[in-house]
């Protein structure tokens, strides 16, 4: 039974080993590279905030690679699902060669076990090691990555560490269930599609950031977390503010809510959105007049009102922990789905 499981998916498992040697080489060749421009760039750091310019510079340099390995490790666990785990039952249940095997003396239990076990256990380490391979070859982007595209933000959380394992196994069960149940292989591809891609967006979005409760903290205005300080060249007695979606020392942490508050604790400005602050701007350190030179005492006095940013979020330390809780939600799901496959074709299947 092995020998004819492995005969059937032969060819798949050869192009994806051959998809996995080009990545890792491709990988291998210009991740040290990646690093060493890395080191020296943070060495070559002063006090002055060449720091950030290195960051966006560098990050701007890769950006194009970065997003073309994260999208291949996003893309993979639906590309198993789609052609590894929904033709798997359906094309021997078009073809009626499942009726054979059972007729030689191999159960049909010891029959779906050996296919679910190669080709499932095959998928998991084609797909885990190539989310660790991309998340060794992307350290140094991710360090330096804008706020959108930081370690924890969704999606690159999903194409780093162990979490495309889970993935993987959930969709490629997910596509041998759904081919059980409706029998027909384009039905049961477009089906594990769909369903999968609900499950995808509903983990960021519904699951993840419960699955410890969120921090929220206040913190002085500053560089780090203001996007734009607008001073009216001709007065009008108030500065506008935009804040950044980021956390004052955690510059990796996933930012769920940020919002401008007053030293009331009222808020006057949520995400992306500019808010007046009541401050002259006709004299004193928030004068036009003292221009781009004043932008820091300017800041100091917006801190001394008691103007905050109030931010809601998951810190850059929570993201090992994420990983191991996020992908045993899905061992879970796929351990259900491999049961429901087995009490099927014991029942119902014929």
């Amino acid at each position: 039974m092995i020998w004819l499981t492995w005969r059937q998916f032969r060819g798949s498992a050869v192009m994806m080993a051959a998809l996995l040697v080009v990545l890792a080489a491709t990988l291998a060749v210009t991740g040290p590279g990646l690093a060493s421009a890395y080191t020296a760039g943070i060495a070559a750091c002063t006090p002055d905030d060449t720091c950030e310019r290195f960051f966006n510079t560098f990050f701007a340099t890769y950006q194009l690679p970065f997003m073309a390995v994260s999208l291949v490790v996003l893309l993979l666990p639906a590309l198993v699902g789609l052609f590894w785990g929904a033709p798997l039952i359906t094309r021997e249940l078009e073809a009626g060669t499942h009726l054979l095997v059972w007729n030689q003396s191999i159960t049909r239990t010891r029959w779906l076990a050996v296919k679910l076990g190669l080709t499932g256990l095959s998928a998991v380490a084609a797909v885990g090691l190539c989310g660790l391979a991309v998340t060794w070859w992307s350290d140094p982007l991710d360090k330096s990555a804008a706020q959108g595209l930081a370690l924890m933000a969704p999606l690159v959380f999903g194409a780093r560490g162990i979490a495309p394992m889970g993935y993987a196994a959930f969709a490629f069960v997910l596509g041998v269930t759904v081919g059980m149940l409706v029998r027909r292989t384009l039905p049961a591809m477009a089906l594990t599609l769909a369903v999968f891609a609900a499950v995808q967006l509903a983990m960021p979005l519904l699951v993840r950031p419960h699955l410890n409760a969120p921090i929220t903290s206040t913190f002085e205005l500053g560089k780090a977390n203001v996007e734009h300080l607008g001073v009216p060249p001709t007065g009008g007695g108030s500065a506008q503010i935009l804040l950044k979606a980021a956390v004052p020392g955690d510059t990796g942490a996933w930012v769920l809510t940020s919002a401008l508050i007053d030293a009331t604790g009222r808020v006057i400005a949520g995400d992306d959105e500019e808010a007046a602050v009541q401050v002259s701007t006709t004299s004193g350190p928030c004068a036009a007049s003292a221009g781009p030179a004043g932008g820091d005492v300017c800041m100091a006095e917006i801190n001394r009102l008691g103007y905050r940013q109030q931010v809601t979020y998951h810190p850059l330390a929570r993201f090992w922990p994420f990983q191991w809780i996020e992908t045993g939600i899905y061992a879970l799901l796929t351990l259900a789905l491999t049961w429901l496959c087995f009490v099927w074709i014991r029942r119902r299947l014929s």
